[in-house]
C-alpha cells in the first residue's frame, strides 16, 4: 500500500509529554498509519531533518463564527501552527438567528468583539436560521483548518425571547424552548453550550448582552453542581487582573476548579500565555481619538494625518488636549472599552511594542529618557513608523501570574480570542509565543511539556477523539517547525477584511509546514490552496 505522504527524519514530539525521538511519519487517507522507520513508498516526501514534528495546535477559545464564512485559511491562527479551533465562545454566535434579527446580531458582534459590521455584510451569505443549518453551512465551506463550535447563550436567548432577552428573566416556557434548542444543537454536533457574565460584554446600546440578563439558574445553575451531576467538562477563563475594586485572584479560581474535581467533577480553566492587551496604533485606534481636538485629524487619510502631526502648532494643541481626558477609575475595562472609550493613559502601563519578548519600554520610560510629554513621544514614534503598535495590558499584567496559571495542572493553554477584537487585541499568536517566550527564553517549560499543553491537553478537554497526539490511527494534523526560530512576528494593521475593513494581522517565523487531515495546508508561511479542514462534532452527534 503506497502512502500519500512521508514526513522523513524529523524529531518527533508526540504530544504526550514523553521525551522526543527521531523518526518518520507515514500518512494515508488523512491519518497517521506508520511512525518510526518508514520504508513504504509514498507519493510525496517532506524532509523534516532538523525540524520538530508535533501534533497541530488546538485553540479552544476563538470567535471565528463570522470569519469562517469569508476566510478559507483561518487566519491569523493558521499562521501559528493551529489546526483546530473551537468557536462560539462567550455566548456569541450567529445561530440560531431569525432573518429579521441578523443586523442586530451583527451589531452585537461588532460592539463586543470588534468584528466590523461592513465585513460581515460583505462576507457572509447568511443562509441559515437554526444551529443545525449553521453547522451544515460551515461543513460546506472550504476550510484549511478544523472547526468545532458551541451554541451560544446570547444568540439562543435572543432567538427564543426576542428583545425581552435584554431586559427580562426567562419564563418556564422560554427555558423549555432554549433547552430543546440546545439538545437539537448537541445532536447535530455542537461541542457544548457557552455563556458570558463578563461586565465588558455590552450591546451596541451599552446594555448588557442577553446572557448577562439571565439568572444563574438559566446558565445551568451552579457550575459545580452541574459538573458533579453530569460529569461533563466545564471550563471558564482563569485570569489575573489589577483592575477593579477587589479583583479575584487566579489562585481563588484554580482552587474552585480543584475542589470541584476533588468532589468528582470535570472542570478546566482557560488561560493565556501572556497579558491580554488593548492595542493602539496610528492605523487603528489611539487613546486620544475621542478628544475634540483629535477627531478631525484622525478622520483624515493616513498621509494627511502624518502631515498634520508634523505641524508644531497642531502638535501643541493635541498634546494639550490630553489633559481633558477622563481620569482613570476602578471600573474594569476590556479591549473594546479601552480602545473606544479610553481613560487617560497610565503611561507606565502603556508599552511601545518593539519585539515579542515581553520586555518593551513603557511610554513613561521613553518620555523621561527623551524629556518629552508622553503624547509627543507617541506622535514621534508613530511618525517614524506608522506600523508602531502600543500595548496596554488589561489582565494577566504580571508574567509571574501568567506562569502560575499555566503551571496549574487543570488550566489549558488556549484563549486566543482569534477572530474577535480584530483591531483591539491580538491573541492569535498564543501558541508561537508560548514556545518562543516560556520555552526558549524563560525555560519555564520543556518543549515536550509545552507541546502537550497546546495539543493533547486541549484535545482531552474538548473530547476531540483521534487528535492531539501523533499516534497510528490518529488524524494527521501536524506542524513542522524550527525549535530555535519559532516565534510571532510583530503585528501590523491591514485592510484585508471584506469591504476593505481593517484588522490586526500577526504571522509567525520558523514554521516550515502545517498539515490538516493529512494534506499540506501551509508551507513556509504560505497557504498551499489545500482545503482539508473539517467540522469537529461533539460526542452526542448522531
Amino acid at each position: 500500500m503506497a502512502l500519500d505522504l512521508i514526513i522523513r527524519g524529523g524529531t518527533v514530539v508526540d504530544g504526550s509529554g514523553k521525551p522526543r525521538f527521531s523518526g518518520d511519519i507515514g500518512i494515508k487517507d488523512g491519518r497517521i498509519v506508520e511512525i518510526g522507520k518508514v520504508t513504504t513508498a509514498a507519493a510525496r516526501m517532506l524532509d523534516a531533518d532538523g525540524l520538530i514534528v508535533s501534533p497541530g495546535f488546538i485553540d479552544g477559545h476563538t470567535h471565528m463564527n463570522a470569519q469562517v464564512a469569508w476566510d478559507p485559511i483561518g487566519s491569523c491562527s493558521c499562521w501559528h501552527g493551529v489546526t483546530s479551533v473551537v468557536m462560539g465562545n462567550c455566548g456569541f454566535a450567529l445561530a440560531p438567528c431569525k432573518p429579521e434579527e441578523r443586523e442586530w446580531y451583527a451589531r452585537c458582534l461588532s460592539a463586543v468583539e470588534d468584528i466590523p459590521t461592513e465585513a460581515m455584510a460583505a462576507g457572509i451569505d447568511w443562509s441559515w436560521e437554526t444551529f443545525p443549518e449553521y453547522l451544515a453551512a460551515v461543513e460546506r465551506l472550504p476550510k484549511a483548518i478544523n472547526y468545532g463550535m458551541y451554541i451560544g447563550h446570547s444568540a439562543l436567548r435572543m432567538y427564543v425571547m426576542g428583545k425581552r432577552a435584554l431586559t427580562e428573566k426567562a419564563t418556564d416556557e422560554d427555558m423549555t424552548r432554549m433547552a430543546r434548542a440546545v439538545q437539537q444543537a448537541l445532536k447535530v454536533g455542537a461541542l457544548g453550550f457557552s455563556s458570558s457574565r463578563a461586565s465588558t460584554h455590552l450591546t451596541p446600546d451599552d446594555t448588557p448582552v442577553a446572557s448577562r440578563l439571565a439568572e444563574w439558574e438559566e446558565i445551568l445553575e451552579r457550575l459545580r453542581q452541574v459538573a458533579l451531576a453530569t460529569k461533563r467538562p466545564i471550563m471558564f477563563g482563569v485570569l489575573a487582573t489589577k483592575q477593579g475594586d477587589d479583583p479575584t485572584s487566579w489562585a481563588y479560581q484554580t482552587k474552585y476548579i480543584d475542589d470541584t474535581v476533588a468532589a468528582g467533577g470535570r472542570m478546566f480553566g482557560q488561560g493565556t500565555t501572556r497579558s491580554i492587551n488593548a492595542i493602539f496604533s496610528l492605523k487603528s485606534y489611539l487613546p486620544f481619538d475621542v478628544l475634540p481636538a483629535w477627531k478631525p485629524v484622525r478622520a483624515l487619510p493616513l498621509e494627511e494625518q502624518k502631515k498634520r502631526l508634523r505641524d508644531p502648532e497642531v502638535r501643541r494643541a493635541l498634546v494639550a488636549a490630553e489633559a481633558a481626558m477622563k481620569p482613570r477609575d476602578k471600573v474594569f475595562q476590556g479591549g473594546g472599552a479601552a480602545t473606544t472609550d479610553p481613560r487617560k493613559p497610565d503611561y507606565a502601563n502603556l508599552f511601545a511594542l518593539k519585539g515579542v519578548d515581553w520586555d518593551d519600554p513603557s511610554v513613561e520610560q521613553l518620555s523621561k529618557a527623551r524629556g518629552q510629554h508622553p503624547v509627543e513621544v507617541m506622535i514621534d514614534l508613530s511618525l517614524a513608523d506608522d506600523n508602531q503598535v502600543y500595548v496596554q495590558p488589561l489582565v494577566n499584567e504580571s508574567p509571574d501570574d501568567v506562569l502560575g496559571i499555566l503551571r496549574h495542572q487543570r488550566t489549558l493553554a488556549t484563549f486566543s480570542d482569534s477572530g474577535a477584537h480584530v483591531c483591539q487585541e491580538m491573541g492569535s499568536s498564543l501558541q508561537t509565543h508560548f514556545l518562543s517566550y516560556w520555552v526558549r527564553k524563560r525555560r519555564a517549560f520543556t518543549l515536550e511539556q509545552a507541546i502537550k499543553k497546546l495539543t493533547h491537553d486541549n484535545a482531552v478537554a474538548w473530547e476531540m477523539s483521534g487528535r492531539g497526539l501523533l499516534r497510528e490511527g490518529y488524524q494527521a494534523d501536524i506542524v513542522l517547525f524550527e525549535e530555535e526560530r519559532i516565534r510571532p512576528q510583530l503585528p501590523t494593521v491591514e485592510k484585508d477584511l471584506p469591504g476593505g475593513a481593517r484588522r490586526l494581522v500577526q504571522k509567525a517565523e520558523g514554521i516550515r509546514a502545517t498539515l490538516v487531515n493529512g494534506a499540506v495546508t501551509f508551507e513556509n508561511g504560505e497557504a498551499t490552496g489545500a482545503r482539508s479542514g473539517a467540522v469537529l462534532k461533539g460526542r452526542l452527534a448522531s
